[in-house]
């Protein structure tokens, strides 16, 4: 079994993340709660964390505010509930895919990075790393809440597949960890950029970006020079 069929790139779709999403949408009378954490990350990507308030989340997501607080007690629940429930779903697939794997490494590390760009930096989920960065200093609470839940299993996904490259000698011999963090920084860049200076700049951040990235990292860790890439 190999990880192409392990994983599909359409597989997950969230009501809440994915582009195709209106930004308004008709609601029933009482939202469920993924129609809440849809509205709460609209505004937090919008406003901004702090300028968001609980009265924004309910009128956006159609419902009262004491609706809103029968199932979210704050702003930092909701933010907790959106990496719960719209994030860690991904993470804990793609820890399953890699389990499981028993492919090529350098076929894994491709998959994983372009599955990733497809369901995060594609999607609504991607402006969460500015939402983050940008409040950290005024919320520290929420930064660590993220780093703890995301980045470093994020990053552990990435350290285990090189460690596997480089025990089975696919792989070059590199120290993990370092690879994994100059991996994830181009992608987490770009998501940053799609949510700061893209408008502002003419050079948009295509399929090549993302393809030329593999690329680079590919080349830098394969021993084996003749493999196709």
């Amino acid at each position: 079994m190999t990880g192409q069929s392990l994983i599909q790139d359409d597989a997950m779709v969230f009501s809440a993340s994915t582009p195709e999403t209106p930004s308004r949408w008709k609601r029933r009378k009482e939202a469920r709660p993924e129609e809440i954490l849809g509205a709460a990350l609209e505004l937090f990507t919008e406003k901004g964390f702090a300028a968001t308030r609980m009265d924004d989340v309910a009128k956006l997501a159609g419902i009262s505010k004491g609706t809103l607080y029968n199932y979210f007690e704050s702003k930092e629940s909701i933010f907790h509930a959106v990496v719960q429930e719209l994030i860690a779903p991904q993470i804990e697939e793609f820890e399953s895919m890699i389990a499981r794997y028993d492919g090529p490494t350098d076929h894994l590390l491709r998959q994983l990075i372009r599955t990733w760009w497809t369901r995060v930096g594609e999607t609504r989920l991607s402006a969460i790393p500015k939402i983050v960065i940008s409040e950290s200093g005024n919320f520290p609470e929420l930064a660590q809440y993220f780093v703890d839940n995301v980045v470093k299993r994020a990053r552990k996904l990435f350290t285990d597949i090189i460690s596997k490259g480089v025990v089975t000698g696919e792989f070059n011999t590199v120290e993990p960890r370092t690879v994994a963090r100059l991996i994830v920084a181009p992608l987490v860049y770009a998501t940053i950029w799609q949510h700061s200076l893209q408008p502002f700049d003419d050079d948009y951040l295509s399929d090549e970006y993302i393809d030329t990235h593999i690329k680079f990292i590919l080349r830098s860790l394969i021993k084996d020079q003749r493999i196709d890439l």
